[in-house]
């Protein structure tokens, strides 16, 4: 197999050792690019890259499994592990799970993001267990004097079927830790998996719904203080000064001062993004004394000027800039119509759409938006610092540690080894925690203050301090000819600070004649990922507009897609599509079939929906009806193909998180700006969706075949948008076009 290079160049930590009283751990690298041969035959390489770990064999046989990316609620600290069972073919019963240490060292993509995780971890966590499984056959033969091949392994159980003998794993694990590491191993072949493919309780469920102390805001160290910080009120205002004597007499408070998070010359990685770096500070024995006291400091703020911030956004530098003023949402409203009314920037043109509209038949034109919206995680930011002279201790919760303990280091000055993160469980992420500035805060004020320090952001300062999902518009224009065929396919599209185009995806290369442009608008609000970054505004305002196409040419929503997507597979447009059109198609079959789409179901509205991203495809039906002259959504029919399912339950319960998030949020939730402050800033006026307002029922299937897994976690949630939009309209006679779409609500019923 072809060694692997990596921008770390790290070499591999793979290693076996003996545990005292008999065990063994091997240490091991996670490669995520390697392949297997048709003989499903790996061969060790040299050099490894992505995510690392280890396993331990105890002499009793249980199995100490470590599972090296943070867990956000996605649960990859069962399913990751649950990989690795497989190949050392072990009772899932004897095995035990731990959270891995951040270990820059040894460990690389320790992150919870993209929908990577078991994607990149794949191979590589197959070849960790095949790895120890090997080693604990060829210790057997040599005990037994027997060839190594006809040793087998099942529920940790070596066999010797010949001579009857047979010994558990924990019988050989300190023989095995004496074998070499082999060159190369056997992967099982899929058929005969018995751990993955089927549901696994989360292994933090106990502790969960029992309250043990699990997450960031749980920790508690002796002598540990209390950290809120005070940002600018409206984003184009910075600090100018601070009066704190009277917030320095109140009980319990230890100090008032500054920080700046970031130095000046600092070039920020793409997970440094913050709105305000100049910040006041508050440290005291208790939260509500702190609370009460930072309400007391006297703190002046003046208007910020034009800044332009440097960022590596891996490995690539890059300029960003934050101009003046205080914004609006009207202002950007218009600023966005407007752009979106002129030509943009060409991102792909195929065949010649400015003659087919010409000769078009009939010309469909639609706009989309979308707000800002809050991440709005259920824990509050907040990490643990202790930063002394010669080490940084720092636990809590986040997405990127590897990538803030380096900004931790560059911050305070310190020896990337002398920084130590820990990782907790995340009370949510959805993208914000991959923003880990609230860590480089806490490590700043723990160091001004000699001791331990935990900072907790309240609900408001979360809310009001950015990282927001973008504000985006589309503007869809679509061509039929004579016969309702679609000749002509055009999108426009931009946002602020960024633009949401997917320019090679459906129905790109599924029309002959294809126009795809963007545009910016510069801001100084801060953005960053939302679950399913871009897509999760533009599946919705794409499958809405096909739709309204399908409708215009007389023809089935899901029959108009699936025609689309035929000629996609049988003579496809262009080079550059980044889909699979039989895949795409597959998951429409399905959730048609599942969903019994086209019988006629009394007071039922039903929209469909289909969306690619993350390497993995996602068709959902909504059937909803009118209870009392308001829509109610009745049932959701998702259909998913994200290759092999490592386990079904938490598959589905991820679907499901993503079907509720998605309804709510294109139904309910905005962030609008007046002069620069969000006028939404908890939950009385932030509007998140409610038990009530759920599907009473998601139906969840998966296509059943042997890709190896995609992404996930973030998939389900973009084109539910789009299936809520259209069933709306069968429900209601309207169409709606503008997030949130209980703003257009107000002539329904």
């Amino acid at each position: 197999m072809t060694i692997v290079k990596t921008t770390y160049n790290r070499r591999s930590f793979l290693k076996s050792t003996a545990l005292a009283g008999g065990g063994m751990v091997l240490g091991f690298s996670w490669l995520a690019s390697c392949k297997p041969t048709p003989e499903q035959v790996l061969n060790m390489p040299k050099e490894w890259f992505t995510i690392n770990g280890y396993l331990k064999i105890g002499e009793n046989g249980m199995v100490t499994i470590m599972s090296p990316n943070p867990e956000i609620g996605q649960n990859v600290k069962t399913s990751m592990p649950m990989i690795v069972a497989e190949e050392l073919d072990i009772d899932w019963n004897n095995v035990l799970v731990e959270q891995a240490p951040l270990n820059t060292a040894i460990f690389t993509r320790q992150l919870a993001g993209g929908s990577q995780s078991i994607r990149q971890g794949w191979q590589s966590l197959r070849m960790a267990g095949a790895t120890a499984r090997q080693m604990l056959k060829e210790a057997a033969a040599q005990a037994w004097q027997v060839p190594v091949a006809e040793i087998t392994t099942d529920k940790g159980v070596l066999t010797h079927k010949n001579s009857g003998k047979s010994a558990g794993y924990g019988e050989m694990a300190s023989a095995a830790a004496k074998i070499p590491v082999p060159e190369e191993v056997a992967l099982k072949d899929i058929k005969d998996f018995t751990i993955i493919g089927t549901s696994r309780k989360n292994v933090d469920g106990l502790n969960i719904v029992t309250g043990k102390p699990l997450y960031g805001l749980d920790y508690q160290k002796e002598g540990m203080l209390i950290a809120m910080i005070a940002h600018p009120p409206a984003f184009g205002l910075k600090l100018k000064s601070i009066d704190a004597t009277s917030a320095k007499a109140m009980p319990g408070i230890k100090d008032v001062f500054t920080i700046k998070t970031f130095n000046e010359d600092y070039e920020k990685s793409a997970f440094d993004n913050s709105a305000f770096t100049d910040l006041v500070v508050v440290v005291g024995n208790t939260t509500w004394e702190v609370m009460n006291a930072k309400k007391a400091v006297q703190i002046e703020w003046e208007q910020a000027p034009d800044t332009t911030t440097n960022m590596s956004l891996f490995g690539r530098s890059m300029s960003v800039n934050f101009p003046a003023g205080m914004e609006n949402t009207d202002s950007h409203n218009a600023k966005m119509s407007e752009l979106a009314a002129k030509p943009g920037k060409v991102v792909r043109k195929d065949g010649n759409p400015e003659t087919a509209f010409k000769k078009a038949v009939k010309v469909i034109e639609r706009s989309y938006s979308c707000p800002f919206l809050a991440h709005n995680t259920m824990e509050p930011m907040n990490f643990f610092a202790n930063v002394t002279e010669d080490s940084a201790e720092l636990v809590g919760p986040v997405q990127t540690p590897e990538f803030m303990e380096r900004s931790v280091a560059e911050r305070l000055g310190m020896p990337l080894e002398k920084v130590d993160i820990q990782m907790t469980r995340m009370g949510g992420g959805f993208g914000r925690r991959l923003y880990g500035h609230f860590l480089t805060e806490a490590a700043v004020i723990s160091q001004k203050m000699k001791a331990p320090v935990k900072l907790v952001y309240s609900r408001e300062d979360d809310m009001t301090m950015g990282v927001y999902r973008p504000s985006y518009h589309a503007y869809y224009r679509a061509a039929l000819d004579a016969d309702n065929n679609l000749i002509a396919f055009h999108v426009r599209t931009g946002g602020i600070p960024e633009s949401p185009l997917a320019a090679n995806r459906f129905p790109a290369g599924a029309v002959e004649n294809y126009l795809a442009e963007d545009w910016t608008i510069d801001s100084n609000i801060t953005v960053g990922a939302f679950r399913a970054p871009r897509s999760n505004f533009i599946a919705g305002a794409e499958q809405s507009f096909l739709d309204e196409v399908a409708d215009a040419a007389g023809k089935d929503p899901i029959e108009f897609r699936l025609e689309l997507l035929n000629r996609a597979q049988e003579n496809p447009v262009g080079e550059n599509n980044d889909y699979e059109a039989n895949r795409y198609a597959g998951v429409l079959e399905l959730v048609k079939e599942k969903s019994g789409w086209g019988k006629d179901i009394s007071n039922v509205h039903r929209g469909v929906s289909a969306y690619f991203c993350h390497n993995s495809y996602v068709a959902q039906v909504l059937d909803m009806v009118i209870e009392k002259g308001k829509p109610v959504v009745q049932k959701v029919y998702c259909a998913i193909d994200c290759g092999i399912v490592v386990n079904p339950d938490a598959a589905i319960n991820l679907a499901e998180g993503g079907v509720v998030d998605g309804i709510g949020h294109a139904m309910y939730s905005a962030i609008t700006f007046r002069d620069g402050v969000p006028e939404q800033n908890n939950f009385d006026r932030y509007r998140l969706i409610r038990h009530s307002e759920a599907p009473k029922a998601i139906d969840v299937h998966f296509v059943q075949n042997n890709i190896d897994p995609t992404g996930l976690g973030e998939p389900p949630f973009p084109p539910i948008m789009g299936a809520l939009a259209n069933a709306l309209y069968k429900a209601t006679g309207q169409r709606h076009y503008h997030q949130p779409f209980i703003s257009e609500r107000q002539v329904v019923g």
